[in-house]
Order: C-alpha cells, then sequence, then structure tokens
C-alpha cells in the first residue's frame, strides 16, 4: 500500500509540473505558489480507497491539467457517478446521461432536481465537492453545495470539499438576503459577495444549522495551500461561459442583479463580452458606446438577449477594478444611473408571469432595493439600510475562516 500511494503521488506531481492548463493563457504568475486542494491528492486518496465515490464537479474540477473525475478513475478510485451543476459537466451536458469518456453516469442537479435523491445517494460511501467558485451569493454553485450537504447528511454520506480560492474574496459587501426571499440564486442569510472559499463556506452551513433540519454533514475540506484571504488569484479555467475573462468575474458582483431588469449585460455579442458592458437599444441618445447582440443560445438569459440589435451604453471592460479592493463595496451607482437613463421606467424592472418584480428580488434577496431605486434613494442611503445586518454577518463570517 506505502508503494501504491507512492506511485500516485509521484504520478500526480508530475502531472502538475509538467503539463500546462488548458486556457489560451497561462496561470500567472503570482499565482503559482496557491495549490487548490484537489492537487493534494495525498491528503485525501487515502479517504477515497476502497470506497464507493460520487464527485459534484464541473469544468473547472482539474487534477493538474486533466478534470478530476479522469484523474481519480485512472488512479483506481471507485469513482460511481458524478453530479452536474448549472452549465452541466464537462462544460456542457446539462442532463442525466452517461460520460462518454470513463462510463459513469451523470445525474444533473440543475435539470429536474436540485438535490440528490436517496436512491441517487444508496451506493455512495463518500462525495467530493470539488468546483469553482467566484464568491458571490447568486452564483448557484453554493445553493447547489447546500443541497448536496443536506442529501449527504441524510443519508449518512461523508463530503470531502476539495477546496479552491475566491478571487473576490477581498470584500463582503450588499444587502444581507432577507427571509422569505430563499431561491437557487440565495438561500442562506448572507450580503451578495460573502468572502468565503466554499470549504468555509461549508463549514458556515454546518455551524450556523442552515441546513434542512439543522441536519449536520460530516464534511472534510482539503485547504488551499499558501493562501491567504485577498491575494490576487487569475482563475485558470473559465468557471461559466458567460464569465470568460478576469474583468467579468470581478465585475459580476456589481452586473448580476441587472439580469433582474431590462439592461443587457453582453450576452450573446460576439465576441463574447458578458459582464463587462451594459446596455439597452433605448438609450440610444444617453450613451455613445454601443455594442450588437446576436442570435448565441449558448450565452444567452432571456429571448431579451437574443435579439439582434445595437445596444447603448456603459463600458466597463477597461473599468479600474481595483477599486473594488480599495473601496470594500461593490458598484451600485451603474444601477442607479442606469434606472435614471432608461426612458420608460414602468419597464425597467422585469417581470415574472405573476407581473411581479421577483427576479430582482432574488437577486438582491430583497424587495427594498427596488423600492429604493424607485424612489430615487442615494447610495448612502441605501447602504445604510443594509445595517446592521452587513456588519452581523461580517463578524459572524469571522468563524469560519479557514485561511489568515
Amino acid at each position: 500500500m506505502k508503494k501504491l500511494n507512492l506511485l500516485i503521488l509521484a504520478t500526480v506531481l508530475l502531472s502538475l509540473f509538467s503539463c500546462k492548463q488548458p486556457k489560451e493563457t497561462d496561470i500567472k504568475s503570482e499565482d503559482m505558489g496557491i495549490i487548490p486542494g484537489a492537487d493534494q491528492t495525498e491528503l485525501y486518496l487515502s479517504l477515497l480507497e476502497g470506497k464507493n465515490v460520487a464527485m459534484t464537479l464541473n469544468q473547472t474540477s482539474r487534477i493538474g491539467n486533466q478534470l478530476s473525475l479522469d484523474s481519480l478513475v485512472s488512479l483506481g478510485i471507485n469513482v460511481v457517478k458524478v453530479f452536474g451543476p448549472e452549465h452541466g459537466f464537462r462544460g456542457g451536458n446539462v442532463y442525466d446521461s452517461l460520460d462518454t469518456k470513463t462510463g459513469v453516469p451523470i445525474i444533473s442537479l440543475y435539470r429536474g432536481k436540485r438535490k440528490p435523491s436517496e436512491e441517487d445517494l444508496a451506493d455512495v460511501d463518500v462525495m467530493i465537492y470539488d468546483i469553482q467558485d467566484v464568491g458571490v451569493r447568486f452564483y448557484t454553485f453554493l445553493a447547489t453545495l447546500h443541497y448536496v450537504m443536506e442529501a449527504c447528511a441524510e443519508n449518512d454520506v461523508e463530503l470531502i470539499v476539495l477546496d479552491r480560492p475566491n478571487p473576490n474574496d477581498f470584500y463582503v459587501d450588499g444587502p444581507v438576503l432577507e427571509e422569505g426571499f430563499e431561491s437557487f440564486v440565495g438561500l442562506n442569510p448572507i450580503p451578495i459577495l460573502h468572502g468565503l472559499t466554499l470549504g468555509e463556506y461549508a463549514t458556515m452551513l454546518n455551524g450556523e444549522g442552515w441546513l434542512a433540519n439543522g441536519v449536520q454533514c460530516k464534511t472534510t475540506v482539503i485547504k488551499v495551500k499558501n493562501y491567504e484571504h485577498g491575494m490576487p488569484y487569475d482563475l485558470p479555467i473559465d468557471p461559466s461561459p458567460n464569465l470568460n475573462t478576469k474583468q467579468s468575474v470581478l465585475l459580476y458582483p456589481s452586473l448580476c442583479w441587472f439580469e433582474g431588469t431590462i439592461i443587457s449585460q453582453g450576452r450573446g455579442t460576439d465576441p463574447l463580452i458578458a459582464f463587462t458592458v451594459l446596455g439597452s437599444p433605448e438609450l440610444e441618445e444617453k450613451y455613445t458606446f454601443s455594442f450588437d447582440v446576436v442570435v448565441d443560445p449558448r450565452f444567452v438569459f432571456s429571448d431579451y438577449d437574443t435579439v439582434p440589435v445595437t445596444h447603448y451604453g456603459l463600458d466597463l471592460r477597461d473599468y479600474d477594478t481595483e477599486i473594488f479592493r480599495e473601496t470594500g463595496q461593490l458598484n451600485l451607482q451603474w444601477l442607479i444611473e442606469m434606472y435614471k437613463a432608461y426612458p420608460d421606467k414602468d419597464k425597467f424592472f422585469r417581470k415574472d408571469s405573476k407581473g411581479e418584480y421577483g427576479r430582482f428580488f432574488r437577486l438582491t434577496g430583497t424587495d427594498k432595493l427596488y423600492q429604493q431605486i424607485v424612489e430615487g434613494k442615494t447610495e448612502q442611503e441605501i447602504r445604510e439600510s443594509w445595517e446592521p445586518a452587513l456588519s452581523e454577518y461580517k463578524k459572524m463570517h469571522k468563524k469560519y475562516l479557514l485561511y489568515p
């Protein structure tokens, strides 16, 4: 067994240091010392040997230059099934199927159901959760972790979180989600920017008793090596189709709530510049910058994003995102500005089938921000309304930090 472990370690280390990541640009030099939990196989392979293993993962789940599923299967680990989140497994398929490379069954946690069933976990001893997060409440991998932990706790399955850095972990900001506004884009009372890695968030879910009926999930976190909160980190793999640049990842916390409005965030553009621009065809008289939306269903959010028409608005591709680090605040002014500029105020916020502004409420975690924007409240007035909940969260979340 000792020789086997040494062989496994040597195989993984060779993969790590001799291969390039499958991305057009390599990891930046300042990130070379950071080693995600998945790459530290010597810390968790012994927890998997002789057990039936399930994995919740996507295209960001890597050991060296390989998908972590492929690496673990090649090392003799008995992976019996894979659970795929939003955007699917291997970056595409979001439906139940068989993995064409390994033959492992894939169960979707996006189409049809959000939570593994008792039947799904009947033959599972250990679940691995290995997904790159971006540190924002409405990024759905956070909710998927919540539901996976609940299912594991309820079915006596151990969970191993292979932790990864949070590229937006240097600030905590935004309204704290209020009771009654829980959804797949926000399940728990946390602000938009929560300041945690997924490993830390898992410990919070247990510690705060937020899983259904207060169940506790037996969780092991394989920590990131050489990592501290606040360290700049360029993601080696795009976390989702519309977050395809460092700029989009850093702008995402301030732009995603526009999904609840008529304003386009650049989905369906060619070349793809999603979450680096804001605009609408109705703003031609207000702005000179323009971008064209084309019909590309891979990158759209709604029918509005597939209308091949020119949009006018804000170009944020060169916006200095260091401002977020300096101020410790997301940008609220863009939302205020775009509402003021839009000519038909009644159409600015999207209505759902019930004629309500549910999408915007779910993204912001409250109905108050909508009312404040409509009433013309200042940024200072709006931020004051986030207290004391925001300060209380900032104090509470420190109990769960695993990194300096």
